[in-house]
């Protein structure tokens, strides 16, 4: 299939912006698009702020959907035998916590039942004398027990010392990286982190790219490689942990995070599922107009790996407006997640879901 090579906008030139729109326009008849159709509404049980993964577990035999969703840092773990029947269990325990605010992302099981999830760690940003702002980053925990308690793994992604952008008139970041999904490629050998980058480097804002291993999932604290102008960058040992070098967004940011302005423009906060009917991956963005993250819109993208950044391509608007972390959860029982979904799923935003999403190619 001829496809755009990608839409990382990392020059400026016109005719690096010409040859994208060319490409572009040469595959529109078979790139797969979106759209969304009017549901019955439903919604998840619990209070959110965040992305909410789903896992499948067959439990006391029987198959049962998990679902973790956050509030205010805190996971709450729900369950139920389809997508419309969750019930909450209550909050997880934890058996070692990394402080502040936990908001669970990403969950990804291996094949013995251990589930590994991925989580937006808060610090309040006291490094710049703010505490009323944050300065996030991204850890990871295991569970043994689908879901219910959680030991901490360890940060594994964070953005540089001296990133910061202490005189921003943002909202709620100063800096760091967050809002995080996770995909294990097809063959699970490296599981795939998109995150946002907050960072003061106007350049380095928005969706940014790293790889781990899945063999160094229970210890990945410095293992996680960092996408960079096309070469995949290690983390570096210092005196005080770990540093990480700032990854290349696949869209540049156009009006910046930190800019003196209360206008933004900025994609952030993907989330990516295998889609079984197209045999590509899906990514669904938000994109922030201002200093409070308002949404402009939800976008689509589309690529046949998450191993090649440059694959994806140019991501294309579903709906106007909106609100904050659009994800796809599959209805299939046994299978369906916000990691796998068919032709038709649910669209959800914020936890609700008034839509299906349809998928053509």
């Amino acid at each position: 299939m001829t496809r755009s090579r990608n839409w990382l906008l990392t020059s400026s030139s016109a005719a690096a912006v010409a040859l994208l729109i060319a490409g572009a326009s040469a595959q529109t008849a078979r790139t797969p698009t979106a759209r969304l159709i009017a549901a019955p509404e439903i919604h998840l049980p619990a209070e959110i702020d965040s992305s909410n993964p789903a896992v499948w577990s067959l439990s006391g035999g029987i198959d049962r959907l998990f679902v973790i969703s956050s509030w205010g840092g805190v996971p709450v773990r729900a369950s139920g035998t389809t997508l419309e029947r969750l019930r909450i269990d209550g909050p997880v325990e934890f058996i070692s916590h990394p402080g502040h605010g936990v908001w669970m992302e990403a969950i990804v099981p291996d094949a013995a039942g251990r589930w590994y999830g991925y989580y937006h760690h808060e610090r309040p940003a006291d490094l710049c004398g703010r505490p009323d702002r944050q300065l996030p980053r991204i850890g990871a925990m295991r569970s043994l027990d689908e879901g219910l308690t959680w030991q901490d793994l360890g940060i594994i992604l964070d953005a540089p010392p001296g990133s910061e952008a202490c005189d921003s008139t943002n909202r709620f970041v100063l800096g760091g990286v967050g809002d995080v999904t996770a995909a294990l490629d097809r063959n699970q050998n490296d599981l795939y982190f998109y995150f946002s980058q907050y960072v003061r480097d106007s350049a380095s804002q928005g969706v940014a790219v790293a790889r781990l291993a899945w063999a160094d999932r229970d210890a990945p604290a410095g293992k996680a490689a960092i996408w960079n102008n096309g070469a995949w960058l290690p983390a570096t040992r210092t005196s005080s942990g770990w540093s990480y070098p700032l990854g290349t967004p696949l869209v540049r940011s156009r009006k910046p995070f930190h800019s003196s302005s209360t206008e933004r423009d900025v994609f952030w906060g993907a989330s990516i599922h295998w889609n079984t009917y197209l045999s590509q991956y899906v990514m669904l963005l938000n994109r922030a107009e201002n200093d409070v993250f308002g949404q402009e819109g939800v976008y689509v993208s589309f690529s046949p790996t998450v191993a090649d950044p440059s694959r994806w391509i140019a991501p294309v608007k579903i709906r106007d407006g909106g609100e904050w972390y659009p994800q796809v959860i599959g209805e299939e029982t046994a299978v369906g997640t916000d990691r796998t979904a068919g032709r038709m799923a649910r669209f959800f935003m914020f936890g609700r879901s008034e839509h299906f999403i349809h998928f053509s190619k």
